[in-house]
């Protein structure tokens, strides 16, 4: 830190400026001639240690301030910048630190205007599914990532590709596997196509979980993952290579707008084709309805993961074949939704799963428990929510390790199909639908939620006008009327 240089010429010419000198006389000053002060307004010039002691004693300035004034405002443009309507602007840093640097105030005011434009988009997106719900569909849109599009296309949608069961079920014809899946597909991989499958350790592979590398014919798994999840990674490959023409088919119909885009549908169609592969429709079919449901005793019975099984329930709604509909979400513990799914699309207009009262963010108090739990939104509908945390790659000792929480929900009138119905509090096995049931009212997010009085409340409704009675404090941290 001693050996770096600062170069700091618009705050010189600021403070300049403001205290109405000359660059004489300032030179004058700081003992130093006119035109090595012109150098270094001009960035020309990094300032010495001497300098900067001498502008603190001189002119009161503040050593720290000559020091990282842009930082706060530089990582507050790369915000702005990385918007979709700006993404690409700009070729790199550097032009962002000029900025912040040469005009601080002109700075300030563009992530202002970027704030409120962001402020006014997401309350266009709240009215516009406000509406929605309504049935009053508007053509309200904004500027989208790819990895959004994708996400929104595949939350609307069922989570259900006949094609994709169809080639998972003649694929495990191809493979018979017996009780070893994987033996299997590795066996396959290197006499059909010569690919051998090896795990590699963390240090060889610290940022991939997997990688192919087609000079060597070798697939490369990281040991950072479980066995459930190196399965998955081989399935994912094997069927990507195998389904090529049901899965470019599958992107066709969905309509993507950009190659970006198309990419990342075709690794979620992999990983759709690899649970297919995994829990073949008709044995994790009739084991579901068996087993009520279960995740556990499912996970169990078919190798798999806790995540893989319940993402798999989804999944189950073939026409003559269908199970209960399920929808899932998964949050992390900042809150942040970043996958939705269900066997008859999100729930989005009719659950939202943007309350904070949901089941998903108790599960993270105590890890690995589940969670299940009765809600009743504000127009009445009622859904069965089971939460439980999930555990992501294993990391080393000084890691902190990656935790996510799964929601699985589906309507209360399935609770005596499932398991999970006799856990709801106030319920008895068999008892009536509706009865006695203590349900916990949620709304779909605070800015479309009305609820009077929540504690949970994080922020006021679009809807209603926020109360400004000094007289009065409501329990919300945002009264309104």
């Amino acid at each position: 830190m001693a050996d770096q240089k600062i170069f700091a010429g618009p705050r010189i010419r600021r403070i300049r400026s403001a205290k109405g000198l000359t660059q004489t006389a300032m030179a004058e000053g700081l003992g130093i001639s006119p035109s090595y002060l012109n150098l270094i307004e001009r960035n020309q010039r990094p300032l010495t240690v001497q300098l900067i002691l001498k502008l603190a004693s001189v002119y009161k300035v503040d050593p720290h301030e000559l020091q990282g004034e842009a930082r706060g405002s530089v990582a507050a443009l790369k915000e702005v910048f990385s918007d979709p309507l700006l993404v690409g602007e700009l070729p790199g840093d550097q032009e962002l630190i000029e900025l912040a640097e040469a005009a601080p105030n002109a700075s300030a005011a563009v992530i202002k205007l970027f704030r409120a434009y962001r402020e006014q988009a997401e309350r266009l997106s709240d009215l516009n599914e406000l509406l929605a719900r309504e049935g009053r569909a508007t053509a309200l849109s904004g500027a989208r990532l790819p990895i959004d599009e994708v996400h929104e296309i595949f939350e609307r949608r069922p989570n259900h590709f006949s094609s994709l069961e169809e080639e998972a079920e003649a694929f495990t014809s191809v493979l018979d596997p017996g009780d070893d899946l994987s033996g299997a597909l590795k066996a396959w991989l290197k006499r059909e196509y010569g690919i051998v499958v090896k795990v590699l350790p963390v240090a060889t592979m610290p940022n991939w979980r997997r990688r192919y590398d087609r000079h060597s014919q070798r697939l490369f798994l990281s040991e950072r993952l479980s066995p459930f999840d190196q399965l998955r990674e081989v399935a994912m490959e094997a069927c990507l290579i195998r389904m090529t023409v049901a899965v470019a088919g599958e992107i066709q119909a969905l309509r993507l707008a950009t190659d970006e885009a198309r990419r990342l549908a075709r690794f979620e169609l992999g990983r759709y084709a690899a649970h297919a592969l995994m829990m073949p429709y008709q044995p994790f079919h009739a084991a579901a309805i068996r087993s009520r449901y279960d995740i556990d005793v499912l996970r169990s019975r078919f190798g798999v993961s806790f995540e893989q099984a319940a993402n798999r329930l989804t999944m189950l709604q073939r026409p003559g074949a269908s199970g209960v509909p399920f929808f899932m979400l998964e949050v992390d513990n900042a809150g942040n939704r970043f996958r939705k799914a269900g066997s008859q699309g999100f729930p989005q207009s009719r659950f939202g799963g943007g309350c904070p009262k949901l089941p998903v963010h108790v599960a993270f108090t105590q890890p690995g428990q589940i969670f299940v739990e009765a809600v009743e939104m504000p127009d009445g509908a009622e859904f069965l929510c089971m939460a439980r945390t999930l555990e992501g790659p294993q990391g080393a000792f000084s890691e902190r390790p990656r935790r996510t929480a799964l929601l699985l929900g589906c309507d209360i009138g399935f609770r005596d199909d499932m398991v999970y119905g006799a856990a709801l509090p106030g319920t008895a096995v068999g008892a009536k639908v509706g009865a006695g049931i203590a349900a916990t009212p949620v709304g779909p997010a605070c800015r479309l939620c009305e609820r009077v009085g929540c504690l949970a409340r994080g922020e006021p409704p679009v809807t209603r006008p926020l109360g400004l009675d000094e007289m009065v404090t409501g329990l919300s941290a945002f009264d309104f009327q």
